[in-house]
């Protein structure tokens, strides 16, 4: 597929005079009142596709259309992604939702075709808390109770994503070298811990094996024997995997195992699959205009990077997969923090080398057309401010001590009631000259740099610890205090 975002700019009214409308053309017409005759093929979060009477198809954002476009297009009610609402038919089309159901252990499927279902009513059945909302997308992740039960196994974490409201697709972890070793809770609590023995690959081959057949079983026993397919995107054994697929009306039901790391479920549209999990690229121009858009810049001199998903951690030490899914969504990179655990070669129960997950994940990333930057140094303003004013956030990695936990809690709650930000200064300031903060090599951490403030000479960063944690401020000496000064970001 071509894209064009200056495609009017480019072909003007020449289509118009060139092809009479027809009953699937119409005239759409940009912010600078250039029009041209097009079909509406379909939406994709923030993006629209159009094709033109040629046959040329276009991908640019919705909101470059004028405003009588962007109407028509939401009130075309196209589904997120444009999954179709046919399907090849299928050996397994007969059975009923409520049969497939049986094999799923959860009220999972319905009459009406996931990609056409309102997300929050699925998550509602399935008792799937909201994780993340954005302008345009959503999920929903639930770190499941024992007698939690999926496809005959107990799966550690059942996500959920989203677009405008219709679901995108499922991915369900079951036994896995990170939730097998969870510590007392998920938050600022992860850090607290028992370290696996030396007995733990044994333990989670163990558990895998015993998901792994468990699930091959119940979904055979309903669905008949699978195909085996690949899917996904990157490297072997990271992102692209070899997988058993089960298809139901327009449903793929994708079984995978990354050896040693994760048994994971995925539940796609046949199309995705067929596509062998490859999503399309968007362009740097694109990405460029979304995060800008995403800027807020306020009257206490705060500018902040906003609307970035939230991806929850868990009661396990995945902060630098989970930054690193957040950062790569934002920018329009698809990512999960299970899959790079495994590029960075994370350890029982968490821990994760930065630099060897940004080395694992680095052609998949660039592949999209996105970039790396990374340094080692003190912590800057001007630094964070030239990606923090483009809309781009910084991973950061620091020790994330229970004193620095304390301080940025309370400097976050308190800031919330600030009307006179010049005593609000002076109080900072002094504050962080007389800080006791220091390093804990037992609390490294990975967030994302979101914001600063000039005026105060604080940062904002967001850690992935659910949406209670998506915007904290600490001031920058303080911060210092507890860097690791280690940076990397994910651009373009």
């Amino acid at each position: 597929m071509k894209h064009a975002a200056n495609v009017f700019l480019a072909l003007g009214l020449s289509l118009a005079a060139a092809f009479p409308q027809s009953p699937e053309l119409r005239t759409f017409t940009n912010a600078q009142g250039k029009a041209v005759q097009a079909k509406l093929v379909g939406v994709n979060g923030p993006n629209v596709t159009l094709e033109l009477a040629t046959g040329q198809k276009y991908t640019f954002a919705i909101t470059s259309l004028s405003a009588a476009d962007q109407q028509y297009i939401k009130s075309a009610g196209m589904p997120a992604a444009a999954p179709s609402a046919t399907f090849k038919p299928g050996p397994n089309d007969k059975l009923e939702p409520a049969e497939v159901n049986e094999a799923a252990g959860q009220p999972l499927f319905a009459d009406t075709l996931l990609w056409a279902s309102s997300a929050e009513e699925v998550a509602a059945r399935l008792k799937i808390p909201q994780e993340s909302k954005t302008k345009n997308t959503s999920s929903y992740r639930a770190y499941t109770k024992d007698d939690y039960m999926m496809f005959g196994a107990h799966p550690y974490s059942v996500a959920m994503y989203a677009e405008n409201d219709k679901v995108t697709g499922f991915s369900l972890v079951f036994a896995n070298k990170g939730d097998l070793f969870s510590a007392k809770g998920g938050g600022e609590m992860h850090f607290d811990k028992n370290t696996p023995g030396e007995e733990a690959a044994k333990i989670v081959k163990k558990a895998m094996d015993k998901d792994l057949t468990a699930i091959a079983a119940t979904l055979t026993k309903k669905l008949g024997t699978p195909k085996e397919a690949r899917f996904g995107e990157g490297p072997s054994n990271i992102g692209r995997l070899t997988v058993q697929r089960w298809d139901w009306r327009g449903h793929a039901i994708l079984l995978a195992e990354a050896k040693g790391v994760y048994v994971g479920v995925q539940v796609v549209t046949t199309a995705f699959a067929d596509a062998g999990g490859k999503v399309e690229d968007t362009t740097d121009k694109i990405i460029r205009a979304q995060a800008l858009a995403n800027l807020e810049k306020r009257e206490n001199g705060d500018v902040v990077v906003g609307d970035i998903p939230m991806v929850d951690q868990g009661p396990k030490g995945y902060c630098a997969p989970a930054t690193a899914e957040r950062a790569m969504r934002h920018l329009g990179v698809p990512a999960d923090m299970y899959i790079l655990a495994n590029a960075g070669n994370s350890g029982f129960g968490g821990g994760t080398s930065v630099s060897a997950l940004l080395e694992g994940i680095a052609p998949q990333i660039r592949n999209k057309r996105r970039s790396f930057d990374a340094w080692k140094s003190e912590l800057k303003i001007k630094d964070i401010a030239k990606y923090i004013d483009k809309g781009v956030p910084l991973m950061w990695c620091l020790y994330s001590t229970k004193e620095f936990n304390d301080v940025a809690n309370k400097r976050t709650k308190e800031r919330k009631t600030i009307t006179n930000w010049a005593a609000w200064k002076t109080k900072v300031t002094e504050e962080a000259a007389a800080s006791t903060l220091a390093e804990d090599r037992e609390s490294s951490h990975v967030v994302l740099i979101i914001g600063y403030n000039k005026d105060t000479n604080e940062i904002a960063f967001s850690d992935s610890w659910g949406e209670d944690y998506k915007e904290r401020w600490i001031t920058l000496p303080e911060a210092e205090r507890v860097s690791q000064q280690y940076f990397y970001v994910v651009g373009f």
